[in-house]
């Protein structure tokens, strides 16, 4: 669009009144910022608006047209965000004229600039150093798409991996047969099952909690056999850089994150996050220049640097929940945070790390998984609100598109479970979810959303699906790049 100049008007229902007039606080673009093809305008301020009467204009270069358009919803109180049509290079200016809560009207400017590179956004990201390059800057998922295996996992045993909280085991699941095929003893409350960076070894987070005897176990994906544990701190989770140099152990009990040799394990540095009480799951930024990590006993998120290892802030979430899994979006631009108390998905802008919006799903929302082609977020919906619940709960999963952000399909639990932790089938025909407090593991087919359930050991976590598409694993059950 040439130029031209929009009208964006805001439709919500009033919030409770709350005293104070609406001053800005932060805004994405930010004043006098250049940007390559911006996708929404934010515009948070320090008090409650009336959205009703609340409006935005933007105008470019020209000034020929007008175009209505609708705020996003289910943004904070305080924040107004709208969507972007196609930006040509030129200076903008975002009008904004917003109405506080206690009657007070106040307006202003906030001045960008669009880069002409607007139509070549791949040039724009600059990874960190030896990280591998970003094939598709629109999608991230893309080199984890069906079929794309890597050579390295070439003669691994496609088998999904189940660890059992309280059994101390990990059960080996045939995927074709759905049948236990194997199971073996690990260590203490193993949590989750971690592919490595380079895809050779996946790892068996046991955290013993309470305990001081926490330990990774390896696992040879080639024989589906485990080898020598290695003691570590309090290994809830973990995940590893983007240049693949280091793991990054989560001690969720000493509220640190370990760096560590990806190979031996070794101590390489520590990074204590001392507001985050529960640090346990995360995501990285497209650039792989810093991550968002859940804070489960807080309600809140950290923001990590993970070049310089330093903390960046903290993010307490408005409903006051308690987040669970993190995923980025295909693009890049925002984060999907799964708050089980708060029964839906939080939307966070990972740059200005404001919360712009929700996406409300089921009771328990847990676990977060990007379908194979990128267009679709799964969402574990637990069953219950809290940290230990019954068996056969209100279980589902919610299908999330992520180019609408809205629910476009739920898939419950026959009879009721606790779907939690799992991944996608290399296929992305299968989403595998662990179910928590009914002591089986789920096979959905992704096309109708049946289930089929198969019986493992007591609390199975952090289910992982192997060998999965992707050039390298950033974790978890695996965070496939």
């Amino acid at each position: 669009m040439a130029g031209w100049v929009t009208a964006l008007t805001v439709w919500m229902a009033a919030v409770p009144l709350a005293h104070g007039h609406a001053i800005l606080l932060v805004s994405a673009p930010k004043q006098d910022e250049t940007v390559v093809a911006p996708r929404r305008l934010m515009l948070r301020f320090n008090s409650r608006l009336e959205k009703k009467l609340c409006s935005v204009s933007i105008v470019g270069p020209g000034q020929t047209s007008t175009l209505l358009l609708r705020q996003e919803m289910e943004a904070p109180p305080e924040t107004l965000i709208v969507q972007l049509p196609g930006l040509a290079p030129g200076p903008y200016r975002a009008r904004w004229k917003v109405l506080a809560s206690d009657g007070h009207v106040t307006e202003g400017v906030v001045r960008f600039f669009v880069s002409p590179a607007a139509g070549a956004r791949a040039s724009a990201i600059d990874t960190v150093p030896g990280m591998p390059p970003v094939v598709d800057p629109a999608n991230l998922y893309s080199e984890a798409r069906a079929g794309k295996l890597s050579p390295a996992v070439a003669g691994a045993l496609t088998r999904v991996y189940v660890p059992n909280v309280k059994s101390n085991d990990v059960y080996v699941i045939d995927p074709a047969t759905l049948r236990v095929v194997d199971r073996f003893p690990v260590g203490v409350n193993p949590q989750h099952v971690v592919p490595s960076y380079g895809l050779k070894t996946l790892w068996v987070t046991n955290n013993a909690e309470g305990r001081t005897d926490g330990s990774l176990t390896p696992i040879d994906p080639a024989t589906g056999k485990p080898g020598k544990a290695i003691a570590v701190d309090d290994p809830y989770n973990m995940y590893f850089t983007a240049d693949g140099r280091s793991a990054i152990v989560v001690a969720e009990a000493l509220k640190r994150l370990d760096f560590r040799d990806p190979r031996t394990m070794a101590l390489q540095s520590s990074l204590a996050v001392p507001e985050c009480a529960g640090i346990n799951h995360a995501d990285f930024s497209i650039d792989g220049r810093f991550a968002i990590f859940t804070c489960e006993f807080q309600g809140s998120l950290a923001k990590v640097d993970m070049v310089d290892r330093k903390v960046l802030g903290y993010l307490k979430l408005s409903r006051g929940g308690m987040p669970q899994d993190v995923r980025v979006s295909p693009d890049g631009t925002v984060f999907f945070v799964a708050d089980m108390m708060a029964g839906g998905v939080v939307v966070i802008d990972g740059a200005s790390f404001t919360e712009i919006g929700f996406i409300r799903t089921g009771v328990g929302t847990h676990g977060l998984y990007p379908s194979r082609d990128g267009t679709k977020l799964y969402a574990a919906n637990r069953g219950s609100s809290h940290i230990n619940g019954p068996p056969r709960g209100k279980g589902s999963v919610s299908v999330i598109d992520f180019a609408t952000r809205r629910v476009v399909a739920t898939w419950p639990i026959p009879g009721g479970g606790s779907p939690d932790m799992g991944n996608v089938s290399a296929d992305g025909q299968t989403l595998w979810l662990s179910g928590r407090y009914d002591d089986v593991v789920y096979a959905i087919d992704t096309g109708t959303g049946q289930v089929r359930t198969i019986p493992v050991g007591k609390e199975p976590h952090g289910l992982t699906v192997w060998p999965q598409p992707g050039r390298y694993s950033l974790g978890h059950t695996g965070n496939m790049r």
